[in-house]
């Protein structure tokens, strides 16, 4: 199994075009040890040459450019993807399926709530049906009872685990959220029994999402926010983490406590705000993250699962 990140901020990416926080400021003035970062998108694949494409960021056509093996070029017109699969209905993690309208169809794993905010809130769905038949929609069940597998990577087995995050602006249960508004996916490689959990919109791991967590391999979780209150302190929203479905990784209860208690191989951070202090590869928090054996994830990292265990 090889894991692809093609983007590893949060909403807006780094720097975000109109912000001017300490870190974009520092980054456009070149006195920021920093990389930009295009938004969250990861693509999974058995072989190396047909990718299940997890998320589609608004940044996805330059993502694509930037990773030669989503453009085999075995036909005039070729792709690598062979699926989506979207973890929620934000617009940071599904506004891209506008771009590939020229690859449609395209076959769409998501949940049904998912399906319904893409269906009217936020009608991707509706839209695309105009471009070679659309979307097709193959129904996630969000349970952790049921595993499924891709056409495309049938040695890989998922489960879809609900998380406790927050519905999108446009959907219907907004700040009342239900169990398949949000799932992380936990894959198994069936070969070598290697797994991994990936979760960028972890909001509040409870027994049950930590049990996941112990069984995986390698962690790519949420890593949005140093501190929960941290866009009010730097005047650039008025929401804290936890309002907005994620989890600070400072703090009793935070991300580094809840890590630190993990046996994965590796702890990866992916979803990074903008905010964060931990783009700044020479701060104080970068280095804290170091000492607990926590990385954080950038754009064109390349994870390969493929050797035996």
């Amino acid at each position: 199994m090889q894991i692809h990140i093609l983007g590893s901020a949060a909403g807006g990416g780094f720097p975000q075009w109109n912000c001017n926080c300490a870190n974009c400021a520092g980054y456009r003035k070149g006195t920021l040890n920093a990389v930009a970062r295009t938004q969250s998108s990861i693509a999974v694949s058995e072989d190396g040459e047909h990718w299940i494409l997890f998320n589609a960021s608004p940044d996805i056509r330059a993502q694509l450019a930037a990773f030669p093996a989503m453009q085999p070029a075995r036909a005039v017109r070729d792709s690598g993807i062979n699926a989506i699969v979207l973890m929620d209905s934000q617009v940071d993690h599904t506004t891209g399926l506008l771009s590939l309208r020229e690859g449609l169809p395209l076959d769409v794993w998501c949940t049904r709530q998912v399906h319904d905010d893409l269906s009217s809130g936020f009608p991707l769905f509706t839209m695309l049906q105009h471009w070679n038949g659309g979307l097709t929609w193959r129904e996630i069940q969000a349970s952790e009872q049921l595993e499924f597998s891709i056409p495309c990577a049938p040695s890989i087995r998922l489960t879809a685990i609900p998380l406790l995050s927050n519905a999108p602006p446009y959907s219907p249960r907004r700040d009342n959220p239900h169990p398949g508004d949000n799932i992380g996916i936990f894959l198994r490689d069936t070969r070598t029994g290697r797994t991994l959990l990936y979760a960028p919109g972890l909001g509040q791991p409870d027994e049950r999402v930590l049990g996941w967590m112990r069984k995986a391999d390698i962690l790519l979780v949420d890593g949005t926010v140093w501190h929960d209150d941290e866009m009010i302190r730097q005047e650039v929203g008025t929401k804290t983490g936890q309002a907005m479905g994620h989890l600070a990784q400072s703090g009793p209860g935070g991300m580094i406590e809840v890590l630190d208690a993990m046996p994965a191989r590796r702890k990866i951070l992916i979803h990074i705000n903008n905010t964060n202090p931990i783009l700044d590869e020479d701060s104080a928090e970068r280095a804290e993250l170091v000492r607990h054996g926590i990385e954080v994830s950038r754009d064109g990292m390349h994870i390969d699962l493929s050797g035996q265990p």
